[in-house]
């Protein structure tokens, strides 16, 4: 069953190939990330959360007072709301929140650091609405697992109080693309591969910006004081060893740190949730971690 399940979304992807330009690119990220719709039972209103386009999203039983910060992926230049709807409102019954997903500036239009600062305003804007800092998860995948660890540098580095723990999926932690499985997944990968890594990175970091900058690549970044880490990738991913090291770093700087490898997935399935089990199992064990730190 998982593999027909997983081959059905590799069918998806392949069917039509990436297009050239940015608005387009944008375009058919939205289209594929919202094949299936949001759940009938889900509610979910647009917010401004200080300047910066968000949604809230809750479904019957959530706790409205606990919340799912979450920043999509889409290597900073694309991915939206609409793509990652359904991933973040599945994700929000899971973990029995509320979430609020977040439209950051894309590149190359807004290069770094636009997608900081609108994480930073995010949050900001969430804790000025009442909610502790102790009843928030943040989380995200790919682009947005980057930008999720570097939030939270920044609040560390600003001696504020840090969410309650962190939820990473397929998580590019590496813009200096040094990791071996770039290489040795590139035959198995659907979606990520080297050069177009670099054609984003180019898009999204100014030259005058050293990729290992901890805020580029949050691997090179000193974790000390993190709070919990619940890292998922799937095995058929070329930013593999992107999630291993950064679990290692992790684990070395003293943090709780849960790195799973799903056999056969590929890159941030569960957005395709409603047609993959190991999507929905995958946002279960996030829904119990999250769960587990909130209380």
């Amino acid at each position: 069953m998982a593999h027909s399940e997983i081959d059905a979304i590799r069918a998806l992807l392949g069917s039509k190939p990436r297009p050239v330009g940015w608005s387009e690119r944008r375009q058919r990220i939205n289209e594929v990330g919202s094949t299936w719709p949001v759940a009938s039972d889900v509610t979910c209103e647009a917010v401004d959360c200080d300047g910066v386009a968000g949604e809230w999203s809750i479904v019957p039983g959530s706790e409205p007072s606990r919340v799912l910060l979450y920043f999509h992926g889409g290597g900073y230049c694309s991915g939206s709301i609409v793509s990652h709807r359904r991933l973040v409102t599945e994700a929000g019954r899971a973990a029995g929140t509320r979430t609020l997903a977040i439209d950051y500036r894309l590149a190359p239009e807004h290069p770094y650091p636009a997608a900081h600062e609108d994480a930073l305003t995010a949050w900001h804007f969430l804790r000025r609405q009442g909610i502790a800092a102790k009843s928030i998860a943040v989380g995200g995948d790919s682009a947005g697992g980057n930008l999720t660890l570097g939030l939270i540098s920044r609040l560390r580095a600003a001696g504020e109080p840090l969410p309650a723990c962190t939820w990473l999926v397929s998580p590019w932690t590496d813009l200096t693309m040094s990791g071996s499985t770039l290489a040795t997944k590139d035959a198995v990968d659907p979606l990520i591969h080297k050069a177009y890594l670099d054609e984003l990175a180019d898009a999204y970091a100014p030259p005058s910006i050293g990729r290992r900058d901890p805020l580029i690549s949050p691997l090179f970044a000193d974790l000390k004081a993190f709070p919990p880490i619940l890292i998922q990738v799937g095995s058929a991913e070329t930013l593999l060893a992107d999630a291993a090291r950064l679990a290692e770093a992790a684990g070395a700087a003293d943090v709780d740190v849960t790195l799973q490898i799903w056999p056969h997935m590929i890159h941030a399935w569960p957005v395709w949730n409603a047609g993959l089990q190991d999507g929905r199992r995958a946002l279960a064990y996030a829904g119990q971690f999250i769960q587990a730190h909130l209380r």
